[in-house]
């Protein structure tokens, strides 16, 4: 990967992706959502990779939303190609297998805020800031703000924050759910680390059967949901590390499991 927008550094299983334009708080201009797209999929492949951490580079911004300046002679075609080419970045975030965090320091706002919420867990700064604002613009989110919103916080705190175009701070974030944990500053990629880490103990296979079961499952009606659920437990029973996890309980030791 060309590291231009983008700064990636593997450690432990953990690779540690930075959104590197901290000049303009880290805005998402096509060219980084094409290196977005671009890391993910050689990290989908990568089977040094176990978890992701998704940063901004600096303490101000996460990503502070969209590069306005590309926003200044939209029209309706160009507009949805813009839309569809994010989501579709923003969606190998969400489907790649592996759990992805975003450890969020600072102002999450529109892209940024819906970059956020494709990743599977959300740590915050407690400095951070998050909104959707696009509103304000007289436009509506087109990375996935609209669905992933409702979906992560239920529909009436949604609609307040999409239609006011307010941000939150990263208490209010925690109480609605739309982060996980909040921890000082300083501590954030600590805190993002040692939750990859615990998370890495466990199987490779249930791991990623785990997230696609939750991710698909979503998408359909209760019962076939459930029947979902049914055939990837069965193939999560199937692995050789179910065997190595149920082996491992039943003479009280540690698993040691391969990912198959």
């Amino acid at each position: 990967m060309a590291e231009t927008n983008l700064l990636l550094d593997i450690r432990d299983r953990i690779a540690l992706v930075t959104v590197n334009r901290p000049e303009k708080r880290n805005p998402l201009d096509l060219a980084t959502v094409e290196e977005l797209d671009d890391c993910f999929t050689q990290l989908k492949d990568n089977s040094d990779v176990g978890a992701v951490i998704l940063t901004g580079a600096g303490d101000k911004a996460f990503v502070a939303g969209a590069d306005i300046n590309r926003l200044k002679d939209l029209e309706p075609l160009r507009g949805r190609d813009w839309a569809v080419r994010g989501q579709r970045a923003f969606e190998k975030i969400e489907r790649l297998g592996k759990p992805v965090i975003a450890a969020i320091n600072g102002w999450a706002l529109g892209g940024g805020m819906e970059l956020a919420m494709a990743c599977h867990i959300r740590i915050a700064a407690d400095t951070a800031r998050m909104g959707q604002p696009e509103i304000k613009l007289g436009i509506t989110p087109g990375y996935g703000g609209t669905q992933r919103l409702p979906r992560l916080i239920g529909q009436g705190r949604a609609l307040e924050m999409l239609l006011t175009g307010d941000p939150i701070d990263a208490a209010e974030a925690w109480r609605i759910g739309l982060v996980n944990h909040v921890v000082p500053a300083a501590e954030l990629l600590e805190k993002a680390r040692e939750l990859a880490a615990r998370m890495l103990k466990n199987s490779a296979v249930a791991l990623s059967l785990t997230l696609e079961t939750v991710e698909r499952g979503l998408s359909m009606p209760l019962p076939e949901a459930m029947a979902w659920e049914a055939a990837q437990f069965g193939l999560s029973g199937a692995s050789e590390d179910s065997k190595e996890g149920v082996a491992a309980f039943l003479e009280k030791r540690e698993p040691q499991f391969k990912g198959r």
